[in-house]
């Protein structure tokens, strides 16, 4: 990244400033203009606060997290739902120098492991309890030298662990913490954790610059200003959350609304009491607002933008949508390699989201290589530009072996020309299925699986779904035939296992023999084509 540096800040998509720059700027020009905008499923509250509050809150976080012995390039983890005091957290670690690390609430023991170790956080601030499963426990389970002090929000809280609302959210006020150790724009920042096709999870590190160059893109192309009141129903532990649900309002001193559990009845109260200007949402979420809104139909006067990206978005919704709500859908592309990529625009056809995924933004250049045997002109597609990430937390090697020697990132991704300057997602060249817009890691997902000591052989492929985007179906060559396996016994040998509920199989196919290649690799195509009828 560094030998592009000097292009992207003559074209202005890098800056010497930072969020901090934002924020504090937005906190003396505007001091009482909403920033934040959050819903608690708990007790159904809204946390509202200004940009002199943000900040205020962010000096004082700085201050505690200091107490805690962060030093310039810890690793500091947070594994909260969507409430408020995330956001303070994150722009506090900035603050003092610290990496922020969002972990998704339903990480459980394989990824908790995996992720804290490689981080080596010496802070992990997590719930006592989330869906049955108690988060705390399992973190002070786990062998982590490295990790000084646990904070849990809630009860019952594991001995030798801390109150985080004694510790955070009491005490002094604004407490003046020195700037010193501030990290600057090209600064390591963030880590945010995506599942791949390697099989464990890779941490996508980016700077204030990269987020910048992200944020400021989408903003451009969408003619964004401070008057925007965004609300995205992805986490903020998500790219699309934090870089385009929290950045984009911060950066143009505007406001982001949100809410910890997705609830689609109060997504759209949220929308109708704080004039929500734009929603961000992968198609499931759009099926859902569409589906109430035919069951209990209401106005959203202020509603101008429906973006929607991280899987294709199937042409009958976005006609729906037009039908339903007035609105132009605007379809999306990007990664968390990247943050959004492409977009369409206020100047395509209405319904242009049904055949292009965008063009680009903010300096995001796209290559798409030929390929051998497709007549529609798709090939494997490859991105560069400023807002592509600084790489893999500690996995160098694997990051290196995704570029080209001229800097371009490999995303795996099939795209062809729309025929405007843009994009079509035509499918993945790699192995990963997108069920309710989550990566759901097939390597990582059969490895398990596959130590059943019921299950000779396994394949884990996605299924189209008109609700799930793509269903998750394990197909299994048993090594019993006679000794009947169900789809409960490998979710009961998944849960023992550790791994996440949301990659778990949603269906199970028992065959006789697996259709494989001359070198003896499962010919999941042809699965596909068995089982996707």
């Amino acid at each position: 990244m560094a030998d592009w540096s000097h292009e992207y800040r003559r074209h202005g998509w890098w800056r010497e400033e930072t969020f901090l720059d934002d924020l504090r700027r937005h906190a003396h020009e505007r001091p009482d203009t909403i920033a934040l905008v959050g819903h608690r499923e708990a007790d159904g509250s809204i946390d509202r606060a200004t940009y002199s509050e943000l900040l205020a809150d962010t000096g004082r976080y700085a201050a505690k997290l200091r107490d805690l012995g962060i030093e310039p390039g810890d690793v500091v983890a947070v594994q909260l739902p969507d409430w408020y005091e995330l956001v303070p957290l994150a722009m506090a670690c900035a603050q003092v120098g610290a990496r922020f690390c969002p972990l998704m609430p339903s990480y459980r023991q394989y990824e908790l492991a995996h992720i804290l170790a490689l981080t080596e956080a010496k802070v992990c601030i997590t719930l006592a309890e989330r869906d049955g499963a108690r988060l705390a426990d399992i973190v002070t389970g786990l062998d982590l030298p490295s990790l000084r002090h646990v904070l849990v929000s809630g009860d019952p809280r594991p001995p030798g662990t801390a109150d985080f609302a004694e510790h955070f959210l009491k005490g002094d006020g604004e407490v003046a913490v020195s700037r010193d150790a501030e990290l600057g724009p090209d600064d390591p920042y963030l880590i945010l954790f995506t599942s791949g096709t390697t099989g464990e999870p890779k941490g996508v590190l980016h700077s204030q610059n990269t987020l910048y160059a992200a944020a400021r893109g989408l903003a451009d192309a969408m003619e964004l200003d401070s008057s925007l009141i965004m609300q995205v129903a992805h986490l903020n532990t998500h790219m699309s959350g934090f870089a385009m649900g929290l950045m984009i309002p911060l950066l143009l001193g505007g406001t982001a609304v949100f809410q910890d559990r997705w609830n689609v009845r109060v997504s759209l109260d949220l929308d109708e009491s704080e004039d929500v200007s734009l929603f961000y949402g992968a198609a499931p979420f759009l099926m859902d607002i569409i589906d109430e809104l035919r069951k209990r139909p209401r106005t959203l006067p202020e509603l101008r933008w429906m973006i929607s990206g991280s899987a294709q978005v199937p042409p009958h919704l976005i006609g729906e949508i037009q039908e339903v709500l007035g609105l132009t859908t605007y379809t999306l592309w990007g990664m968390t390699e990247n943050g959004p990529v492409t977009v369409t625009r206020t100047d395509d056809p209405p319904d242009w989201g049904t055949q292009s995924d965008g063009r680009t933004v903010g300096g995001m250049e796209l290559r798409i290589d030929p390929m051998e045997g497709r007549t529609d002109g798709a090939g494997p597609l490859w991105v560069r530009g400023p807002s592509q990430c600084l790489g893999y937390f500690r996995r160098e090697e694997l990051y290196a072996s995704e570029l080209d020697g001229d800097g371009w990132f490999d995303t795996g991704d099939l795209a062809r020309d729309d025929g405007r300057g843009g994009i079509r997602i035509a499918g993945r060249t790699k192995d990963i299925i997108l069920s309710r817009a989550f990566n759901v890691p097939v390597t990582e997902l059969e490895a398990v699986l596959g130590r059943h000591p019921n299950v000779r052989e396994i394949a884990v492929i996605g299924i189209p779904h008109p609700e799930l985007l793509e269903e998750v179906c394990a197909v299994v060559l048993p090594n019993d035939p006679a000794s009947p396996l169900t789809l409960q016994d490998l979710c009961d040998h998944l849960r023992e296992n550790g791994v996440n509920e949301w990659i778990w199989p949603h269906r199970l196919e028992l065959v006789d023999a697996m259709p494989k290649t001359i070198t003896g690799k499962i010919r999941k195509v042809e699965l596909r084509q068995r089982y996707g009828e």
